[in-house]
């Protein structure tokens, strides 16, 4: 008899620089459109190279996160540096996202569900 394993598809988004006003509807879309991608996406956003984040950057992780909770898919973040973590804390979204070291802590947690 042969197993199947069905691995989810993990997708990794890398913004670089600042994640603000400016640039949020352009990285939501890119964030929905990663998700919409394939059933049970796993996205993962890689913020090792975000230098700040606003309001607007957050709120776009935030809809992203609403759409992977309602489409039945996964959204993580990694690589998150000390700066950023403290926006998160002082918002207590780091109560809501899932916080990953790196990359391979995301697949292996995904691996492991």
């Amino acid at each position: 008899m042969q197993a199947l394993l069905n691995y989810p598809t993990i997708r990794v988004v890398r913004p670089t620089g600042n994640l603000n006003a400016a640039n949020a509807l352009e990285f939501q879309e890119e964030l929905t459109t990663a998700l919409r991608s394939n059933e049970k996406t796993m996205l993962l956003v890689d913020l090792e190279h975000v230098e700040s984040l606003d309001s607007a950057g957050l709120m776009s992780l935030v809809s992203a996160l609403k759409l992977a909770q309602n489409i039945g898919g996964r959204l993580g973040i990694c690589s998150v540096s000390p700066a950023l973590r403290i926006i998160f804390e002082l918002t207590q979204l780091d109560m809501v996202f899932e916080i990953f070291e790196n990359k391979a802590a995301f697949e292996a947690d995904c691996l492991a569900k």
